[in-house]
């Protein structure tokens, strides 16, 4: 389990107007709740939220919130609100975690190995799944979860139910969906360049133009007797 500290404020202020002046002056106004507590309104200092996302991954991180006076609560990012351009960060809501109270959260997966229809078989290794949801107690959250792939030979898979987690972790994703395949890429076909197709009929109307030009040759041949006999 990975775990960091962040200083935060205690809010006084709500609404969208005092909600676009706490970022004027570089802070994020934020939110904590959770099981037995009544919702608290925080703000953090921009600065400091970003180098600390930049160092970890929040999903998986519990984070322990520093407010004066008040005992540090333990606590999971459970959503980040970002400009939509700008990608500035907007808002954070916190939820705070309870002894023995399992959570819900997303863990990254990370494929282990080379599998081995990439290293003979000429077949890549296409990743179906980049996460997985499980549940388990705040203290045993992983930070990832491994998935050994050197033994996959192209055309094979590997689902969900085939992977190990520690104790005490339960997978919610369907034991049956498919995370990750190795499969032969996709033969480019060459389409001949247009061009060619159009040189096809080039040849009957040269026919063509010599039919004519001896259908000409016979009116001018027809035509001499009769000068003649004039």
């Amino acid at each position: 389990m990975a775990s960091a500290n962040l200083a935060v404020k205690a809010r006084t202020t709500a609404g969208k107007g005092a909600a676009r002046k706490l970022r004027a002056v570089g802070a994020v106004p934020a939110i904590v709740y959770g099981h037995g507590r009544e919702p608290q309104s925080l703000t953090i200092d921009t600065y400091t939220l970003e180098r600390l996302l930049e160092k970890v991954s929040y999903k998986t991180t519990v984070i322990e919130l520093e407010l004066a006076g008040v005992p540090n609560a333990k606590t999971l990012i459970r959503e980040i609100q970002r400009h939509p351009f700008k990608r500035h960060i907007l808002h954070v809501d916190f939820q705070e975690l309870v002894a023995g109270e399992k959570v819900t959260v997303r863990v990254p997966l990370v494929f282990v190995g080379t599998p081995e229809g990439v290293r003979t078989g000429g077949g890549i290794l296409d990743s179906v799944m980049h996460e997985l949801q499980i549940q388990c107690d705040p203290s045993i959250i992983p930070n990832h979860i491994d998935v050994d792939v050197s033994h996959l030979i192209v055309g094979h898979s590997i689902h969900v139910s085939e992977v190990k987690v520690p104790e005490g972790v339960e997978i919610l994703d369907d034991a049956s969906a498919t995370m990750c395949v190795c499969t032969i890429p996709k033969e480019v076909v060459e389409v001949a360049p247009a061009a060619d197709a159009a040189a096809a009929p080039t040849e009957p109307e040269l026919i063509r133009k010599a039919k004519e030009d001896a259908e000409g040759a016979e009116g001018e041949g027809a035509a001499a007797p009769a000068d003649k006999k004039k």
